[in-house]
């Protein structure tokens, strides 16, 4: 009897193991059909692109402006700059999220000074060393462009110590938004030479 019992388990654990390697092996396309048609990724999308229609409203995102998204996520940022025409967009996290997000680390990024536009971050509150973030994205935001953050709704004195941070950039706008249904403080800065 055990012998039979130990047979049907083992039947059992190959069938799971097969229909888990299936699962697995599902082509991306269609996992990413799947993932990029519900509800809660199309809500979040929505929000992130009503954030930044109103950067392309200011004139500051065009359709070839080259924007990065640092500590990207699944990748709903870089999917809602597409959606409103921009063309090149750069994502990166920790971990791959393909197609949208490569892997990089945001305190170390692997590209040229000056080789993006636009930079954005919702995430700079997660960073493990914030400072580090900044750093890299005044450096590889060109002079003159832009460097975007979305933090946890805060005042004067909070959005002061963000700026703080931006050592070659000008504090341009300060507005509090409200991104994937959470209240955020939105803070844009212009990257000079230097902090004035």
């Amino acid at each position: 009897m055990e012998r039979n019992i130990e047979k049907m388990l083992n039947r059992v654990s190959v069938v799971f193991i097969i229909i888990g390697t299936l699962i697995m092996h599902l082509p991306l396309p269609k996992k990413n059909a799947r993932l990029w048609s519900s509800k809660a990724w199309t809500s979040r999308l929505s929000s992130f692109s009503s954030y930044f229609l109103r950067f392309r409203d200011l004139g500051l995102l065009r359709n070839h402006t080259k924007a990065l998204c640092l500590s990207a996520g699944a990748g709903h940022a870089p999917m809602a700059m597409n959606r409103i025409g921009l063309s090149d967009v750069t994502a990166v996290e920790l971990v791959d999220s393909l197609p949208l997000v490569r892997r990089a680390d945001p305190h170390n990024l692997p590209f040229f000074d000056g080789a993006f536009d636009f930079a954005f971050t919702a995430h700079l509150d997660d960073a493990l060393f914030p400072w580090r973030v900044v750093e890299e994205m005044e450096r590889t935001v060109r002079r003159g462009g832009f460097c975007a953050v979305a933090v946890d709704e805060c005042g004067g004195g909070d959005v002061r110590e963000i700026a703080r941070l931006f050592l070659k950039s000008k504090l341009v706008d300060v507005v509090n938004v409200t991104l994937e249904g959470s209240k955020r403080t939105s803070v844009l800065l212009k990257v000079q030479d230097f902090k004035t």
